[in-house]
């Protein structure tokens, strides 16, 4: 299959035609410097007379492609199938109709084995075709083993996700992200702050938003929304103690209580989250989401003693990271007054 992009390549004023135009000494130096800068890239340049419809410019490198001594003096019938010198032809037609630069894509046949070509055609004059070829192969295979590879986890956090519901059914936990509930959280806290009262130790409570999603991933819909709030359950599951509770507590919120742990501490662990939840794969369709977390950090007693006041600290502290453009951790304020 061959797809071509059309380019308008008309001059324009101050364009490099017309300036080659007017210095024509240079033409063939500026010509030299341009193949040294492409061929190095994997790219080839060739020129064909329209006349005769044979090469009478081709870089060497393309003996290589075509397992030819030379391409110079050939034509697309001695180099490839006869449909791809047809469909290869019906496009360097259009380039010379329309006087534009043309990018198709191409899938030649070359001694048994499949190869992909980006060409970039444009016309030279009113009797000669300009163009740049440029191998894909190994970037298109690179491209399909990703794929395969994010479809094979894809399947592989499906089927974990449908076990734990299994497993966690009938738990009162959360069925998307497999965490505890705003009630169980809110009970949770209470019973923090009253243990650490009368044992005079310290806490951090920590507040996380989902950030917006990427373009590509919004238009995935509610399925992708799904995907990602399950993608932060099992991060917060997998690097959250058991003493720790870690809940849902919105639809794009979560909380981690740190039992223990002070605001130097909760920071430096919850920045570690952060950075691999930048790592983790959410996939949908094939297609890795990309998942970005937002977090506040409060502490008791440094930053509230009161359960409101804790909460109220640590929405401010996500609400500022989000603002901020999200994917960081912000520490709410001391309040140095506080006993």
């Amino acid at each position: 299959m061959d797809n071509a992009q059309h380019t308008d390549a008309s001059p324009q004023p101050g364009s490099l035609a017309q300036w080659l135009a007017a210095h024509p000494d240079l033409g063939s130096e500026f010509g030299a410097v341009l193949l040294k800068l492409v061929e190095p890239q994997n790219s080839f340049v060739t020129i064909k007379s329209l006349a005769t419809g044979r090469y009478v410019y081709a870089s060497s490198g393309l003996s290589v492609w075509f397992e030819r001594s030379s391409v110079l003096g050939s034509n697309d019938n001695e180099l490839v199938r006869a449909d791809e010198a047809i469909a290869m032809r019906r496009i360097e037609q259009s380039v010379m109709a329309q006087g534009q630069m043309i990018i198709s894509e191409h899938r030649l046949e070359l001694s048994g084995r499949r190869r992909e070509f980006t060409v970039t055609r444009s016309p030279l004059g009113p009797e000669h075709l300009l163009a740049v070829w440029h191998e894909r192969t190994e970037e298109r295979h690179r491209e399909t083993h990703l794929q395969r590879a994010l479809q094979q986890i894809e399947q592989q956090q499906q089927a974990l996700e449908q076990a734990r519901r299994e497993v966690q059914r009938g738990t009162g936990r959360d069925d998307t992200s497999g965490l505890y509930l705003r009630g169980q959280f809110d009970d949770q806290l209470l019973r923090e702050i009253d243990l650490s009262t009368r044992e005079h130790r310290e806490f951090a409570l920590v507040m996380i938003a989902l950030d917006p999603a990427p373009a590509a991933a919004q238009a995935l819909g509610e399925e992708g929304r799904q995907r990602m709030l399950e993608g932060v359950g099992r991060m917060l599951r997998a690097n959250t103690r058991a003493m720790d509770a870690a809940c849902r507590v919105g639809e794009t919120r979560f909380a981690v209580l740190l039992s223990g742990v002070g605001l130097a501490t909760a920071h430096a662990r919850m920045e570690q989250l952060r950075r691999q939840c930048t790592a983790q794969i959410v996939v949908l369709n094939g297609q890795d989401l990309g998942l970005s977390l937002s977090m506040g950090v409060s502490s008791f007693p440094h930053t509230a003693s009161k359960q409101d006041e804790l909460l109220k600290a640590a929405e401010a502290a996500v609400e500022e990271a989000m603002r901020r453009g999200g994917n960081q951790v912000v520490l709410a304020s001391i309040a140095f007054g506080n006993s």
